[in-house]
């Protein structure tokens, strides 16, 4: 289908075809005549409309007197029309100006504003009928015209406002551009709805929608602002070819959401710009805009169901209170910044050491210094900076994510990963205890089941650190939330996978069979959040990571999005890096899980804590990470974990349970 059809089909041969090019020309020549009127200042546009409301009124009562008399209306209710006309006027241009009918925006009309206009005449109506049978009583009037009166007003003013707007929409048909791109939207749903509305309103978009793609057979053969519903989705490439499209929107709503990976492959080999609305966004905003609108990503290849928030209990847990956040700059921090702005804190306090991503995010936060964002700079592991901050700021929230998290940089680096991780937890949480924080919240990582690494065995020991203090301190609720990878974080896979594929490769992966639990930095977070929200007195919250994804399959599936194959950007295998395992694991061998009233949050029960001998061995561990003692620090956190094997001893690769959860 080519550029040049639609206006053929506006101005085609025969009367039909004159008659709606005479019709183009005269909303042409409306619009025209509109466009001042859209210019002057706003009293003036008020008072313009409400001289033309004060003509409509009159027509629709006269009107009104016609339909009821059948256009010949006796001599005798003549004296009854004019005087009832002034008070009408009168009582309908008082009842317009209290609702503010006059100020509204003809072109943009909608629903709501119908409804608004209903609503107006309606109070009128009745005001009139009040004075009339009351105050005036006329010696006759007919009871009919009350109800006539409402629906002519109501079809002239209502048939008026929607008739610009169609006016404004046909108008933005006509000026498409010729070199518009041809368009197949993905989900003939509310969002495809909303979509092609959109497209309609802004010609300077260079869209032209030819089409609509969905699975559902009840909707195929239907039409859509005109255009067809065709499917199924297998037939994605033969409509591509048949109706040349250039770009396709994927538009398919929460429940369809298992469909984008498929989308996403057939379209991928057609060399078509494909774009995609992005779920779990647009539900939490409740609004789809084609500015939200993102380029497909390896995110929606894995994409899971949408997560379902309790979004009252988030909102009593958050609304009015101080909350504080550690390691607000980093992938998980600046999430649980962002999320929690928007349910109106009194306070949100963002702590984090690295001032450049602190600036980031609270720049983006409070770009205009009017909100209750706070940005500290400290290390968590200071206790005395820790300390002005609570006391300043006395947080009734906090969530902890300040932690080093690179695996291989803190094999290196042992003793600044404890100082870190476990002092900086300790310092944070019992801070939190003293200052009679209501809800504490650790976020851990599945690497401190069996760890392998040091990174994983020093956040197994702060979940110890948190659940001893829950029991110490029952007045705070101390919980830590784990889960493994989340898609696009610092320093994981993806954006070194995507930096590789753009210096053309190769794609480094260490092992062919190395597998991992993904999730996306949004979807953590709020899953975070609803656990933290809950009343429960558990330790430990799990989330549902779903399957595991092997590495060198995402690795292929980026390749593959970025417009290449292996034979242009091949896959090296590397070998397993210390610390590594080959398999991540979300609960240990003798933990179990039970349910929560959230189908991805489950509570974790362990029947071992610490050894007994705990705490001398962590005042020893924390002394030798003080003196820079690497080995030492390994040793005695061997020591702390039974189950801790480090790869500078003969460690194996552990196998990967499921999670078991209560039935």
């Amino acid at each position: 289908m080519s550029g040049s059809n639609a206006p053929q089909r506006a101005s085609g041969p025969g009367c039909l075809g004159q008659r709606m090019g005479a019709s183009l020309m005269a909303m042409n020549t409306l619009s025209r005549w509109m466009e001042p009127l859209s210019r002057l200042p706003a009293g003036w546009r008020s008072a313009i409309l409400a001289l033309a409301h004060l003509a409509f009124f009159s027509a629709a009562y006269l009107g009104s007197f016609l339909f009821r008399f059948d256009l010949r209306i006796p001599a005798e209710y003549l004296p009854t029309l004019g005087g009832g006309l002034l008070v009408l006027l009168g009582v309908k241009t008082i009842v317009f100006a209290y609702l503010k009918m006059f100020q509204g925006w003809w072109k943009y009309v909608s629903l709501y504003d119908i409804i608004s206009l209903a609503y107006a005449l309606a109070i009128s109506a009745l005001i009139f009928m009040a004075i009339n049978t009351l105050v005036l009583r006329p010696e006759s009037f007919p009871r009919s015209i009350y109800l006539l009166d409402f629906t002519l007003s109501l079809v002239l003013l209502g048939g008026v406002r929607g008739a610009l707007r169609l006016v404004r929409e046909a108008m933005a048909l006509s000026a498409t551009p010729r070199r518009a791109r041809n368009l197949m939207i993905v989900g003939a749903g509310d969002a495809g709805d909303l979509m092609v509305r959109e497209i309609n309103r802004s010609p300077n978009l260079r869209l032209r929608p030819l089409l609509f793609v969905d699975d559902d057979p009840y909707k195929r053969g239907l039409r859509l602002h005109g255009i067809p519903v065709e499917g199924p989705l297998d037939r994605i490439a033969q409509l591509v070819e048949r109706h040349d499209i250039e770009e396709i929107i994927i538009a398919l709503p929460p429940e369809e959401q298992h469909q984008v990976r498929r989308v996403i492959e057939l379209a991928a080999p057609l060399g078509v710009h494909t774009r995609i609305l992005p779920a779990v966004e647009a539900m939490l905003h409740q609004e789809i805009s084609l500015d939200r609108l993102r380029e497909v990503s390896i995110a929606d290849l894995l994409r899971r169901d949408p997560v379902e928030l309790d979004l009252e209990s988030l909102a009593g847990f958050l609304k009015d209170r101080r909350v504080l956040v550690t390691g607000a700059g980093g992938s998980i921090g600046s999430e649980l910044c962002r999320q929690i702005a928007g349910f109106s804190p009194s306070t949100l306090v963002l702590v984090e050491q690295a001032e450049t991503p602190l600036f980031e995010i609270h720049r983006e936060l409070n770009p205009n210094d009017d909100r209750p964002v706070v940005p500290c700079v400290a290390s968590v592991a200071d206790a005395g900076r820790m300390r002005a901050i609570f006391e300043t700021h006395r947080p009734q929230v906090v969530l902890h994510a300040a932690a080093y998290k690179h695996v291989p940089l803190m094999e290196q680096s042992p003793a600044e990963a404890v100082k870190n991780n476990v002092r900086g937890t300790e310092i944070v949480a019992r801070l939190s205890a003293e200052m009679g924080v209501s809800t504490f919240v650790l976020i851990s990582t599945d690497k401190a089941v069996n760890p392998t690494s040091v990174m994983g065995a020093t956040k197994r020991v702060t979940e110890w650190i948190v659940a001893r203090l829950g029991q110490e301190h029952p007045d705070t609720r101390f919980c830590a939330v784990r889960f493994g990878n989340v898609l696009g974080s610092n320093g994981s896979v993806v954006p070194i996978f995507r930096d590789q594929i753009r210096r053309g490769g190769p794609v480094t992966v260490t092992h062919p069979e190395m597998t991992r639990y993904f999730m996306t930095i949004p979807e953590a977070v709020q899953l975070v959040l609803q656990a933290a929200s809950f009343e429960s007195q558990a330790s430990l919250f799990i989330l549902d990571m779903g399957r595991p994804v092997r590495i060198a399959d995402l690795a292929r599936d980026m390749i593959r999005l970025s417009g290449a194959n292996e034979a242009m950007i091949p896959i090296v295998f590397t070998g397993i890096r210390p610390g590594e395992k080959l398999f991540e694991e979300l609960t240990l061998d003798e933990e179990d899980v039970d349910r929560t009233e959230h189908a991805q949050i489950f509570v974790g029960k362990t029947s071992s804590g610490p050894p007994e001998h705990f705490d001398a061995l962590y005042h020893e561990l924390l002394a030798a990470a003080d003196r820079g003692d690497h080995s030492g620090v390994r040793a005695l956190l061997a020591d702390l974990i039974p189950d801790y094997q480090s790869p500078h001893t003969d460690a194996t690769v552990l196998e990967l349970p499921r999670l078991r959860a209560a039935r």
